[in-house]
């Protein structure tokens, strides 16, 4: 039987050199784990009823003219197009557009509501956002709409200058058509002509 040594000595012989100046690294163990942003207590859902949304989003006179989106955490059109409401809250927020989004979520199902925070948080929406606080329904009724996303433009005494919908199939807006009628009031102080279902097509 070989003595203990000689197997040491091989082990040495055998295992590879590791030279002063090499570093040894250490395994990161949060490699590849994604960091969770932490949110920013800014963005939040305030509750207002019919009377104190229009009382306070929109009316504005800080603002030249005021942009309300409608949506809800289970559309998904709606969340589609939402970075290009925030685009456009950055794009003319100092030319004197004001942006809101106006959810109407269920204000009972405590579920959607967790997931419209989460969703305005991913999207950094630094806006004014609002969740309408009356029974499920009543906002499609008093905006006059049948279907989600929709698109307010107001005046900044509350003076609704244009809506955008999906309610007639054959006319349907795009947040393109929002942005063209948005630059062109705040460069002429004037709205664009309306589009058409002919001019759609």
């Amino acid at each position: 039987m070989r003595p203990l040594w000689i197997f040491a000595l091989a082990a040495a012989i055998l295992a590879p050199a590791v030279h002063a100046d090499e570093k040894v690294k250490a395994v990161d163990l949060a490699a590849g784990v994604k960091k969770t942003k932490p949110a920013n207590p800014a963005i939040k859902l305030i509750r207002l009823n019919w009377d104190g949304y229009v009382a306070k989003i929109t009316r504005n006179p800080s603002a030249k003219y005021v942009l309300v989106d409608a949506w809800a955490s289970n559309c998904g059109p709606c969340k589609e197009n939402f970075p290009h409401l925030i685009q456009m809250h950055h794009k003319f927020a100092k030319q004197g557009l004001a942006v809101a989004s106006l959810s109407l979520d269920d204000t009972e199902d405590a579920q959607a509501l967790a997931e419209a925070e989460a969703f305005l948080q991913k999207k950094d929406a630094v806006i004014t956002n609002v969740l309408l606080d009356e029974e499920f329904g009543i906002g499609y009724e008093k905006l006059e709409i049948n279907a989600i996303p929709a698109v307010f433009l107001y005046a900044a005494d509350g003076t609704l200058l244009r809506k955008f919908t999906l309610d007639d199939v054959d006319n349907q807006f795009t947040y393109d058509d929002v942005e063209q009628a948005v630059s062109t009031l705040l460069k002429t102080g004037k709205l664009p002509p309306e589009k058409t279902a002919d001019a759609a097509d």
